[in-house]
C-alpha cells in the first residue's frame, strides 16, 4: 500500500537568492545539470510531526525545482509497530531494552506488508531512520540505487538491537549519518550531512507584527519578565526535566519565566506518558508554562523563539538538533547540552554556550540574563552559522554532490 504525501510546498531554489551565496547556487546550477531527470524516492515513518517530516516537506520539492524526479513516501504501520520503533529509538541511544523475539516479528510483518511502498523506477531510494529499513528486503531485485540515512546517534546502540538491524542496513549501497563521529562499519559507502532548516517554512520565516501578536494573545506569552525557551518533543531524551531544575535555580536569583513546548509525533507513542510526568514535576508553577502544541505547529514555534530571550536544548543525545538551528537562525541566544550534532553548531562563547550539567546551565542562563549585550553578540554569530552550513541550499547541493558520486 503507497500512501501518497499530504504535504506539498510550492518552492524552488530561487526562492532562497536572498539567504545564499552566489557562489553556492552557480555549484548547485553546474551539479543539478548532470542529474536532471533522475528519480529519486524519500522514505520515512510519518508526514508530521519531527525533524524528518520537516526536512522532507521541503527537500522534496527543491529537488523538483531543480530537474529531479523527487517523491515522498511513507510506511503504514500501527501502535504496536510504533511502540517498537521508539523502544529501537531509545536503544540507540545507549538505553536498556527487552529486545524480543516478538519485537522483530512485529518489524519484519510490518515491512512486510509496506513493500509496495518501493518505487520499482527509482534511481535512488532512501530509507531515512530505522523504523523502514526493513523495505531492504526489496533491494534484492531493485535496480536503482540505495541509502540508508540515520538521523540518530547510533554510537552506543545497544549491540543486540545493532546486530538485528545492521543486516537491513548494510544491504544498501550506502549510508548517511550526520557526523564522522556516528559511522557504523557497514562495509558500504559512507556519507556525512548534517540535515538543515527551511528559512522559508512557517517555523522560520520572518513573521509579521499582527501574526506576531496574535499568536502571543492566543498562547497567552508573558511580556513582565524575562522569557526562557525550550523546543522539542515530549522525550525524556530532551531531558525538560533538567531544565526546570536549572530555571529554578536561576529564578531565585532573576525573576524569569520558563516555557516548554513541544508535542507529539505519529511515530513516538511514548510523548504523552513524558507529558504527564512533566506535569506533575510543574505541579502548578506559575513561572512555568507548558504547551503541548500540535505537530504542525509552525508559526507558533517560530514566534515564540522569536520572543523569547534565551533558547535552550538541553539534550542528553541527540542526533543533530534542529530546534538550536532554528534558535540560530533567528539570532537568538543559546544555551545546550554538548550532545551530538549540538557540538557542530554551538561552539562555546562564538554562536551559544554549552553546559554539560544543571549547574552549568543555571550558570550559563544568569551569565546571559545579566548580560545581555553578548547574549545579542552571540546570536549574530550564530545566525550566521547556521546560514553558511544549515539552510536548505546547503543541504541541497550537498546531496546533489552525494547523488553525483554515487553514479561514479
Amino acid at each position: 500500500m503507497v500512501i501518497k504525501a499530504g504535504v506539498e510546498r510550492n518552492i524552488s531554489l530561487n526562492d532562497y537568492a536572498s539567504f545564499a551565496d552566489e557562489e553556492l547556487l552557480d555549484r548547485i546550477d553546474k551539479l543539478s545539470t548532470g542529474l536532471r531527470g533522475a528519480a529519486i524516492q524519500h522514505i520515512n515513518s510519518t508526514f508530521i510531526g519531527g525533524g524528518v517530516a520537516e526536512i522532507l516537506q521541503s527537500l522534496t520539492p527543491i529537488m523538483r525545482s531543480i530537474g529531479l524526479r523527487a517523491k515522498w513516501d511513507i510506511i503504514s504501520a500501527g501502535e504496536e509497530f510504533f511502540g517498537v520503533t521508539k523502544a529501537f529509538h531509545n536503544a540507540f541511544h545507549g538505553e536498556k531494552i527487552d529486545f524480543s523475539e516478538k519485537m522483530k516479528e512485529i518489524y519484519r510483518l510490518t515491512a512486510a506488508a509496506n513493500l509496495d511502498v518501493v518505487d520499482r523506477n527509482a534511481d535512488y531510494v532512501v530509507i531515512h531512520d530505522q523504523q523502514p529499513l526493513g523495505l531492504t528486503d526489496r533491494k534484492a531485485d531493485h535496480r536503482g540505487r540505495w541509502v540508508w540515512y540515520c538521523h540518530i546517534d547510533p554510537v552506543n546502540v545497544d549491540a543486540r538491537l545493532w546486530g538485528f538491524l545492521s543486516h537491513y542496513a548494510a544491504r544498501c549501497d550506502a549510508a548517511i549519518y550526520h557526523m564522522a563521529e556516528y559511522a557504523k562499519n557497514l562495509g558500504s559507502r559512507q556519507f556525512f550531512l548534517p540535515p538543515a532548516i527551511d528559512p522559508l517554512s512557517d517555523k522560520n520565516r520572518e513573521v509579521t507584527a499582527a501574526e506576531r501578536d496574535r499568536v502571543l494573545q492566543e498562547l497567552d506569552f508573558p511580556h513582565d519578565k524575562p522569557v526562557i525557551l525550550q523546543v522539542s518533543r515530549f522525550d525524556r531524551l530532551k531531558n525538560p526535566f533538567g531544565v526546570v531544575d536549572a530555571f529554578r535555580q536561576v529564578r531565585a536569583d532573576i525573576p524569569s519565566y520558563l516555557i516548554l513546548a513541544g508535542g507529539a509525533a505519529d511515530d513516538d507513542p511514548e510523548g504523552l506518558e513524558v507529558l504527564a510526568e512533566l506535569l506533575a514535576k510543574v505541579d502548578n508553577d506559575p513561572d512555568i508554562r507548558i504547551l503541548n502544541l500540535s505537530p504542525t505547529s509552525h508559526l507558533e514555534i517560530n514566534v515564540l523563539q522569536r520572543s523569547s530571550d534565551i533558547i535552550v536544548q538541553n539534550s542528553i543525545r541527540e542526533g543533530f538538533g534542529l530546534t538550536v538551528t532554528e534558535a540560530l537562525w533567528k539570532g537568538k541566544s543559546v544555551v545546550a547540552a554538548p550532545a551530538g550534532g549540538i557540538l557542530k553548531q554551538v561552539i562555546h562563547e562564538q554562536t551559544g554556550l554549552l553546559a554539560k550539567d544543571g549547574e552549568e546551565l543555571a550558570g550559563c542562563l544568569r551569565r546571559l540574563l545579566k548580560d545581555p549585550g553578548l547574549a545579542r553578540d552571540l546570536g549574530l554569530r550564530g545566525k550566521e552559522h547556521a546560514r553558511k552550513n544549515f539552510i536548505t541550499p546547503v543541504y541541497l547541493y550537498n546531496w546533489l554532490s552525494l547523488m553525483d558520486e554515487m553514479r561514479a
